[in-house]
């Protein structure tokens, strides 16, 4: 069993709570620039504004994982969760390259950081861990962003509804 996380784009208002709720849940410094780990994208398809939700889709097969040299990046067996420690990250922007949504952020250095460093998505683990919901999901108003538990084979909609609108722009 893996943890996905579904959305609903005919639910979606673009209202940006998922990515403020992300913000909150993970300290990130908007007046910094830091940026949430969960973005709104807005399209225009078939002259109808369309939005998405999006953020890590930790990938089965990820390729951020195979990128990093110094291995901060890894799967988690019991979650299917794509999981980092950037304590040796080099901040070679590797695993950003690699992956197909941009998922991969890095922290602006400071004098409290020498150097960028990956962060990413975790998926609200010990949300999870806790029997609370992930911080995005919780605070969706539409019910758009849902995560459940799934088999190990089992492919993202969200991963095919994000290429299908690529594949558009």
């Amino acid at each position: 069993m893996k943890i996905l996380f579904d959305f609903d784009e005919k639910k979606c208002s673009a209202c940006g709570a998922c990515a403020i709720a992300c913000m909150d849940q993970n300290d990130l410094d908007a007046e910094a620039g830091q940026q949430p780990y969960r973005k709104v994208y807005q399209y225009e398809s078939g002259g109808e504004h369309v939005y998405m939700s999006i953020a890590c889709l930790h990938c089965p097969d990820a390729p951020c994982v195979t990128a990093c040299p110094v291995g901060c990046l890894s799967k988690d067996e019991a979650t299917g969760l794509t999981r980092f420690d950037n304590t040796n990250c080099i901040g070679c922007h590797s695993c950003a390259m690699a992956c197909p949504y941009g998922a991969p952020s890095f922290r602006s250095t400071g004098d409290k950081r020498p150097r960028e460093k990956m962060e990413k998505c975790h998926g609200c683990l010990e949300r999870i861990e806790a029997g609370l919901t992930p911080a995005c999901v919780h605070a969706c108003p539409t019910g758009a962003l849902t995560w459940r538990w799934a088999e190990d084979d089992e492919i993202s909609p969200l991963a095919a509804l994000y290429a299908s609108w690529k594949a558009l722009t």
